[in-house]
């Protein structure tokens, strides 16, 4: 290992925030620095608490995020924040910039901030949100929150990184839609009523009662025969009304996961899925690398011309591979 990545990762693990910095940064550009770091970090990862927070545009996603750091840092623990964000069409950067909106954390040096860009992935996460996550949680963070852009039934992804999902929902945006989108629905772990001082939060309380009713799937984490319930906590996040209670909810989820065994199964499932996409990853790196574009191109254009079946394509470029 080079020595200037071990006195990175050092300083990452120090939780210097200019390391941690850089090293999201090299993540989010693929610099070739980035994978030698990340192994460098590795070991020391596989402490921090992984909470995703997700819900239709206009929930109050980055609200709650803020309020909710504020109550762990009042708890004496350490957070760090990602927030996933559309991408700008012109710089390619995070739009939103949740960053700003949480300028008060700006001098905690207990807290740290990312505002990352999807960069065109769909799903709801940036392609390097996990690794980001490592990078926090070898920096010893205790608690990551990780506030997903927002785009209703795609937005499973941040289930099999998150260790408890939160899916906020709040009066007045289409209450009977939302509970159709049975793909948001079944993420939840916990249920977040956000702006319950809204007239329709009553009914839509009701509404999500009788769906965990009607849908036995929506329950999970089995504990000694009895499922988990996934509960509705009312919250104001603006005036930071229900965030102890939501605390609250997060710690017994978590600790309920663990007593039943379902947090290491969790744990195992996904890391066989992110294998797998690591192995894709490196496949089509090497397939594509030297003039493998190039030649993707000319293939691509075979097969749209139907001069080319599209599997005797992939043959070929495995075969370049050596495959």
């Amino acid at each position: 290992m080079p020595e200037n990545i071990t006195h990175w990762a050092a300083q990452v693990r120090a939780g210097d925030t200019r390391a941690i910095s850089r090293a999201i940064t090299a993540i989010e550009n693929s610099d070739a620095r980035a994978e030698d770091l990340l192994r460098e970090l590795f070991p020391f990862t596989g402490r921090a608490y992984l909470v995703g927070i997700t819900g239709a545009p206009g929930t109050g996603k980055s609200t709650l995020v803020d309020k909710l750091a504020a109550h762990y840092r009042a708890r004496g623990k350490t957070v760090g924040i990602i927030a996933v964000d559309p991408t700008s069409p012109y710089t390619g950067g995070a739009v939103l910039g949740d960053r700003i909106r949480m300028q008060r954390h700006a001098t905690d040096s207990g807290i740290f901030i990312r505002s990352m860009a999807t960069r065109g992935f769909f799903g709801g996460l940036a392609r390097a949100t996990a690794d980001a996550a490592l990078v926090l949680d070898a920096a010893g963070k205790q608690v990551v929150l990780i506030e997903t852009v927002g785009v209703g039934q795609d937005e499973i992804d941040v289930v099999r990184l998150a260790e408890c999902t939160l899916v906020l929902v709040v009066p007045g945006l289409g209450d009977d839609v939302q509970n159709m989108k049975a793909g948001l629905m079944e993420v939840a772990d916990i249920f977040v009523l956000n702006k319950a001082e809204r007239e329709g939060a009553d009914r839509l309380e009701q509404q999500l009662q009788a769906m965990l009713e009607l849908a036995p799937s929506l329950s999970h984490v089995n504990d000694g025969g009895h499922g988990w319930t996934p509960p509705i906590i009312r919250t104001t996040a603006t005036e930071g009304k229900g965030i102890a209670e939501l605390a609250d909810a997060i710690e017994t989820f978590h600790e309920r996961r663990e007593r039943s065994g379902e947090q290491r199964a969790k744990i195992l499932e996904y890391w066989k899925q992110r294998l797998v996409l690591l192995l894709e990853g490196q496949l089509l790196g090497r397939a594509l690398g030297g003039d493998g574009r190039r030649v993707l191109e000319s293939l691509a254009s075979e097969v749209a011309e139907r001069r080319k079946n599209p599997y005797t394509a992939v043959r070929e470029l495995l075969s370049r591979a050596g495959l």
